[in-house]
């Protein structure tokens, strides 16, 4: 609930209004595991809230801690054992963590191992929120910066995510500042603008990785649907509503989007829109047969944007000793659950 709508089940339930500013502030900002840790609210209120509000938890089922960077993964249970991932990073501009919004994805992007498993259902704004909630009590550290870039495609699960964003940069709340959020999606162009016209101003990226109808449609699915020219239409449209510029995530397979042709293009595609390029060198899945370039390759492309006069970098590659990649380590954990259950003949 928002503050507006809590205060008005507090009126319903013949509390004082005060009692609204509490429980949020003990929720979002004391980031309270349960009701009854609220300590300065009556016994009673926390027995009526507990029953008629059940509080969402998530459990820690895994957790991988990386080696070489301090990379910590996440592979949480919902409320109804659903599993997702949860990503935090530690960078020099702060702490960020990359949250899931779908239980499972439907959008078969060949390069994620999140569509493996397809998609399950949707995940609630207080399944999104606990995601970061308990990796800040398990970390203890202030979270700054929040990608909605995990398992899922967030504007495929637009009415949660806006309820979501609404709440995580309350004043009253973590309070996050917009600027410091950014929503992937791999290109759901009405939702797009949708999402402009709701002026959150949050930063927008475009999973884009051709830049081609012919070979994207070989990636992502979605590029049967719409086209580049409708994408691009529909970022310029969102630079123009927020005044945030865009950032084009581009994953590089070695062999697959990686020419000089594919740089030629892709500046094309950026420079117009001022957009930002994030070179992501593929994290290598299993199930899949594309290769991750060499180091080499990656810093020649990112060369070659840069002297088309693009704006371009190259993501920091975290947790390569761990499931790095989104969807591997919740994918494992279900495949080793297949593996370890009874045959139904016995």
């Amino acid at each position: 609930m928002t503050l507006p709508e809590l205060q008005d089940t507090m009126k319903q339930m013949g509390q004082p209004a005060f009692r609204a500013g509490q429980v949020f502030d003990w929720m979002h900002r004391k980031l309270a595991p349960d009701y009854a840790s609220m300590t300065n609210l009556p016994g009673s209120l926390r027995s009526r809230l507990e029953e008629s509000f059940p509080y969402t938890r998530v459990r820690v089922i895994d957790r991988q801690i990386s080696r070489l960077d301090g990379t910590q993964k996440f592979l949480f249970a919902m409320p109804d054992d659903a599993l997702v991932e949860s990503v935090f990073m530690r960078y020099k501009f702060g702490n960020s963590v990359c949250i899931s919004s779908q239980v499972g994805c439907r959008m078969g992007c060949r390069f994620c191992a999140s569509t493996l498993d397809g998609l399950v259902r949707n995940l609630a704004p207080s399944e999104m929120l606990e995601q970061i909630y308990e990796i800040a009590r398990i970390t203890g550290e202030k979270i700054s910066h929040v990608v909605v870039m995990g398992t899922g495609e967030p504007l495929d699960n637009f009415d949660s995510l806006v309820r979501f964003l609404t709440l995580l940069t309350d004043e009253k709340g973590m309070n996050l500042s917009r600027r410091s959020i950014t929503v992937s999606t791999c290109g759901l162009v009405p939702r797009m603008r949708d999402f402009a016209d709701l002026g959150l101003s949050v930063s927008l990226a475009l999973s884009l990785h051709a830049v081609t109808d012919e070979k994207r449609r070989t990636i992502m699915p979605i590029a049967n649907t719409y086209s580049i020219a409708e994408l691009m239409d529909a970022c310029s449209y969102y630079f123009k509503k927020t005044g945030r510029q865009v950032t084009f995530e581009y994953s590089l397979i070695a062999d697959v989007n990686d020419s000089e042709e594919d740089a030629r293009g892709l500046a094309a595609l950026a420079g117009p829109l001022k957009a930002h390029i994030n070179l992501i060198p593929v994290n290598p899945v299993r199930e899949r047969n594309y290769r991750h370039p060499d180091d080499r390759a990656v810093r020649e492309f990112k060369k070659k944007l840069e002297n088309m006069g693009i704006n371009v970098s190259i993501r920091r590659v975290l947790g390569r000793d761990i499931d790095g990649a989104c969807g591997q380590l919740r994918h494992r954990r279900l495949k080793d659950a297949e593996v370890s259950a009874p045959s139904e003949q016995g």
